[in-house]
């Protein structure tokens, strides 16, 4: 069942009783990207799976990825009731929950940021920069196969020519300007200096394959939190609920409850 939250502006997909717990896609995916774990966290979970700002029908935001944060936390606290709230993001999900719990201390009781980070390396920074201007001069379909590659291994998608092909078709869905917005805001980010202010317990994790944001970034993550715990998710890269759903579901164990 899909609400409108936040008056309006954000519109998600909501199952199951229980305690909240928001699901945040990446930037090269969708919601559906957490198709595969979703039905088991309603056995025990209100699972709330947005779609983030400027996809889906949720509206866009100007201000970059604060903005982006602000406008999930109202969502997050429209759908959440006051209950405690449980927050996981994946890739850029992953940075706009940190960005939110940085920017709003209370919004989470806990934070599960899987293949994402504090900061790019200079690297890393370059190539968001390249694919928003290839993005810009071609089209999103002359970096489909360079996000692909950044959402799973080569031997991955061979071996799920059905599932890339659902996956290339969510990413030629994105608005390029959202797209090129994130990319310039990923960019840019720096959030190391802000981490000591989160102070609600959180599980870091990582695909050990992980291209768009290396182990080394979740390691530094991890580092700079008060109180989190990391694990490596063997085998996988960036979107580890697709590629190995029972890996990382098992990954959640002793954590979500």
């Amino acid at each position: 069942m899909d609400r409108l939250l936040a008056n309006g502006t954000v519109n998600a997909a909501q199952s199951g009783e229980g305690p909240p717990l928001f699901l945040f896609h990446s930037l090269l995916s969708d919601r559906a990207s957490f198709d595969a774990i979703a039905p088991e966290l309603q056995k025990s979970f209100r699972a709330i799976v947005p779609e983030l700002p400027g996809f889906g029908r949720s509206r866009a935001v100007e201000g970059g990825l604060a903005a982006v944060a602000d406008r999930m936390a109202e969502a997050v606290k429209d759908a959440a009731g006051g209950a405690p709230a449980i927050v996981l993001g994946n890739g850029y999900g992953g940075f706009v929950a940190l960005q939110m719990a940085i920017r709003h201390p209370a919004i989470a009781s806990k934070l599960i940021l899987a293949d994402s980070g504090a900061a790019f390396s200079e690297p890393g920074r370059e190539a968001f920069r390249n694919m928003a201007k290839a993005s810009r001069e071609k089209g999103l379909q002359a970096i489909t196969d360079v996000a692909m590659r950044r959402l799973f291994a080569p031997e991955f998608q061979e071996q799920h020519p059905e599932l890339m092909r659902d996956r290339r078709e969510a990413f030629l869905r994105t608005d390029p300007d959202v797209f090129r917005a994130a990319c310039d805001a990923l960019a840019s980010l720096d959030l190391r200096t802000e981490l000591a202010a989160v102070k609600v317990p959180v599980l870091v994790l990582v695909g050990e394959h992980d291209e768009a944001t290396p182990p080394p970034m979740s390691h530094e993550l991890a580092a700079g939190l008060p109180h989190a715990e990391l694990k490596i998710i063997p085998g996988c890269a960036h979107v580890p609920q697709l590629q190995s759903p029972q890996q990382f579901l098992a990954a959640l164990e002793g954590f979500l409850l």
